[in-house]
């Protein structure tokens, strides 16, 4: 039997020693056996912007759970790993560090800056590895993989001309969702809404007269609540059954302080409710007024630079931040005699999930994914149960974003990523996308190409993940073998980035889903409930946990007493009790080794295990 165990469990001691035996017989390694079941699980690969938290610790012990339990039962099971290049958040930490040094990313240019992120991810992603490793996640560490890697970078390229070929993508201009920080578009599921405290602002337009002049006595009044955005207003409208401006209709109003006439017009977009009925329709800064403006053929007029400060358009406020800009406007129609009133009014404000910055929405030409038919088969799968999600709750939030889905932006501006792979001939500008740089313009024959400088949205590729990870586009045994993956299991709150990318992307590159269960699990939060993040100084290090209480007295911890998709609250008096617990499993193992005198004990065979 060997030697006499300790008589406390001691982690230090023996979880790294025993996890170097795991990887040396390469108990995780999976390789092709038709003569046994596959099955599984891809992991949700974490950025390489830093080290684990709570949440991946939660989440990969409950994937190494699964895994290991299907192992036992004599399954061929694969734990596929690898992190994933998260370009903004890569970018802006990048970005920081360099602030640090004194340069910046435009002083070393484009070829500078990926070399610094190439050193990042090499540091940062062996960093985070090592950390999983620590946990005892059992992945394949044979099979790591990185989004970016040249496998990914092949797979991501032929989606892009694939699916343009098909009409998919196109790149045209609409309203996005713009990040003044970040100084790039960014997708509706990056955007996070929360209610806060502001005003709405009533102002009043004078009506034309039918000489021309504008009205001493007859005035549209509205209710805004960004009375910035005015400088771009191109029309007022109206519902066409609100009787009371029946006679404003075909009329037009003077636009205070630019001092431009623009038109009244009817839309059934106007909540006769709301306010009093009356809409500034202002195409280039809201997404609702930039379909009503496709809908009557109006102008649009941007007012907004990319930092969030007004332009040229912006007369006499040009320059200004659009906050200072709204406190001078609002002063300037009150002066003008134009301000009616100004009320406190509570509304949902979109930000930048990542920086938390509010978000301006502008009119840009950006390249797009058309959800309509896309989409289809995703709903269908979790309609029919070829794709089962639990809890089943997670259905109404599924649905939701996939009956309301928009055409998905995905150009980045961005250098950390994966490039768009479209040209742009120098002389005619002709557009051509294609899998390499064309060696010369199909149109007009010049040699001189540039590439688009922008880079695609994380999302693009990690929406791959299942398959890409196998080996796809190549039809590898591997990708025959392992595909579709059996369980995914994530946290609730990427169900819009990733869950749903990933299946319609399944089915429409391999024709198929991407896994048959999605087990949804819930964020970790402090001892009182609050979510842990760095503002508010409450995160729990994980590495710091195991390196006190070991990795099982975490892991213990995190998985009991635990609701798939509920939130749980973690208490230190917990991990304390995990730790007592396994310290008795010990001991009694202990106890049956000292009275099991000399006999010995073997493994058991894969014909035992068989499930």
């Amino acid at each position: 039997m060997g030697r006499e165990l300790a008589k406390t469990y001691d982690p230090k001691g023996i979880e790294d020693r025993l996890y170097q035996k795991w990887m040396e017989k390469k108990y995780f390694h999976a390789e092709v056996d038709h003569s046994r079941t596959p099955f599984t699980i891809v992991i949700p690969p974490p950025n390489i912007t830093g080290q684990l938290h709570m949440g991946h610790a939660l989440d990969n012990t409950m994937q190494d759970i699964l895994i290991r339990y299907k192992r036992m039962q004599g399954y061929n099971a694969l734990w596929q790993p690898g992190t994933d290049h998260a370009s903004i958040a890569t970018e802006v930490r990048i970005i920081e560090k360099l602030k640090e040094e004194g340069t910046s990313k435009e002083e070393l240019g484009r070829e500078g800056f990926l070399k610094r992120a190439w050193e990042w991810k090499k540091e940062y992603g062996g960093r985070i590895i090592n950390q999983l490793k620590k946990m005892g996640s059992s992945c394949d560490w044979d099979r790591e993989r990185f989004t970016m890697d040249e496998g990914c970078n092949r797979a991501v390229t032929d989606v892009f001309v694939k699916m343009h070929e098909k009409g998919y993508i196109y790149k045209g201009s609409r309203i996005i969702n713009w990040c003044p920080v970040c100084n790039t578009s960014i997708s509706d599921a990056e955007v996070i809404y929360q209610e806060q405290a502001g005003h709405l602002w009533h102002i009043k337009y004078p009506v034309i007269n039918q000489d021309g002049t504008p009205s001493d006595t007859e005035f549209l009044t509205f209710a805004t609540t960004r009375p910035e955005t005015m400088l771009g207003d191109t029309a007022v409208a109206i519902h066409p059954e609100d009787e009371r401006y029946a006679h404003l209709i075909g009329k037009s109003v003077l636009l205070p302080i630019v001092n431009r006439v623009i038109p009244v017009i009817t839309d059934n977009y106007v909540d006769r409710e709301f306010g009093t009925g009356v809409v500034k329709i202002t195409p280039a800064h809201d997404p609702n007024d930039f379909e009503v403006g496709k809908r009557h053929n109006l102008p649009i007029v941007n007012v907004m630079n990319d930092d969030a400060t007004i332009n040229e358009n912006g007369g006499v406020y040009a320059g200004m931040d659009r906050y200072e800009a709204r406190k001078a406007i609002v002063a300037e129609l009150e002066s003008m005699g134009l301000l009616v009133k100004i009320e406190d009014y509570s509304h949902n404000v979109g930000a930048h999930d990542r920086c938390k910055t509010t978000i301006e929405p502008l009119v840009k030409e950006q390249w797009f994914v058309k959800m309509e038919e896309l989409i289809k088969p995703a709903v269908e799968a979790v309609k029919k149960g070829e794709i089962r999600l639990i809890p089943e709750r997670m259905e109404k939030t599924y649905y939701n974003w996939t009956d309301n889905i928009r055409d998905w932006c995905i150009s980045r501006q961005l250098w950390w990523g994966h490039r768009i792979p479209a040209y742009y001939c120098d002389k005619c500008g002709e557009v051509t996308v294609a899998g390499e740089r064309p060696e010369r313009c199909p149109k007009c024959g010049h040699e001189h190409l540039t590439q688009d400088p922008d880079t695609l949205d994380t999302w693009f590729s990690s929406a791959l993940w299942p398959f890409e990870t196998l080996g796809w586009p190549e039809q590898t045994e591997d990708l025959k073998y392992f595909y579709p993956t059996d369980v995914l299991v994530t946290g609730y709150d990427i169900i819009f980035f990733w869950v749903i990318r990933m299946i319609f992307s399944g089915y429409e590159q391999m024709g198929e889903k991407p896994f048959k269960t999605v087990l949804f699990h819930g964020l970790v939060r402090d001892g009182q409930g609050r979510k842990m993040s760095k503002s508010l100084g409450n995160g729990i290090d994980p590495l710091e946990i195991i390196e006190q209480y070991g990795a099982d007295a975490l892991r213990l911890t995190l998985i009991t007493g635990n609701a798939p998709g509920n939130d749980m609250r973690f208490y230190y008096e917990r991990v304390e009790n995990s730790r007592n617990f396994a310290n008795k499993v010990w001991n009694a193992s202990r106890f049956i080794m000292m009275n099991m005198e000399d006999k010995e004990v073997t493994e058991p065979g894969a014909a035992d295990l068989e499930p």
